[in-house]
């Protein structure tokens, strides 16, 4: 069967087909390319998608169909990869508030508590930091034999004692009162940042701290491994 157009030149019913069929699978290409796109931008943040097949699969079905006479193959998928199957990663640590605001972390548990705590009242006023670099301290003596092996211990460490306490807040006689909620949630995320791996080494393994307003015996002893804001690090 055959039709005719206004010039009278004769056009195979296959050719017609050929070229509907290769319409369509442009489109469906374009839109393909599209939804790639799309998800190759949303997963700069969080990587969860396996591309099993690249944008050159997708050309070259293209390709075989219009070569063949049989059905259209069916296109490449996107498939995502099981949640199970993720791995948690810790990007660098910028010390800015603008990007400790963006990280999406909440803690829980004791050891997270006591670690918060300790900032709040021992780093709230520093930069962030300088509130990095006191977890760390706290940190270093938990990995220590010389100090307790818990973050509760390390900071409750000779409290109740005369002379003893190692952070003075928890014997100062007076009640732990978070009063400031803003600079409680920022130093809560700190904590909860570092307890989940994040790499910070600001203080190169310091295992003491004290303020520039006060010098203690073991500040002659011990050699300093930083300065930040207010604080002075030690490394015993």
């Amino acid at each position: 069967m055959t039709f005719i157009r206004p010039e009278s030149k004769l056009i195979d019913l296959g050719e017609i087909v050929m070229i509907l069929r290769a319409v369509v699978l442009l489109a469906a290409v374009l839109c393909a390319g599209t939804a790639f796109a799309e998800v190759t931008l949303s997963t700069s943040n969080d990587p969860s998608l396996d591309f099993g097949y690249g944008p050159g699969a997708v050309f070259e079905a293209e390709r075989d169909t219009l070569l063949s006479d049989g059905a259209a193959e069916k296109l490449p998928e996107i498939r995502p990869v099981p949640r199970g199957d993720r791995k948690p990663r810790f990007r660098r640590v910028e010390y800015s508030k603008d990007w400790l605001s963006r990280q999406a972390v909440k803690g829980t548990g004791d050891e997270w508590h006591c670690l918060s705590e300790a900032l709040y009242f021992e780093a709230r006023g520093e930069s962030v930091k300088g509130q990095f670099a006191v977890a760390e301290v706290i940190l270093n003596r938990v990995k220590s034999n010389a100090y307790p092996d818990t973050v509760c211990g390390v900071v409750n460490q000779g409290t109740g004692r005369i002379n003893a306490c190692q952070f003075s807040y928890t014997c100062d006689g007076r009640a732990e009162v978070i009063g400031e909620k803003k600079a409680w949630k920022q130093v809560s995320k700190v904590a909860a940042l570092m307890l989940r791996g994040a790499k910070s080494n600001l203080t190169k393994g310091a295992t003491h701290y004290h303020t520039s307003a006060v010098r203690p015996r073991w500040a002659r002893i011990f050699p300093r491994t930083a300065s930040i804001g207010v604080h002075y690090f030690y490394r015993q």
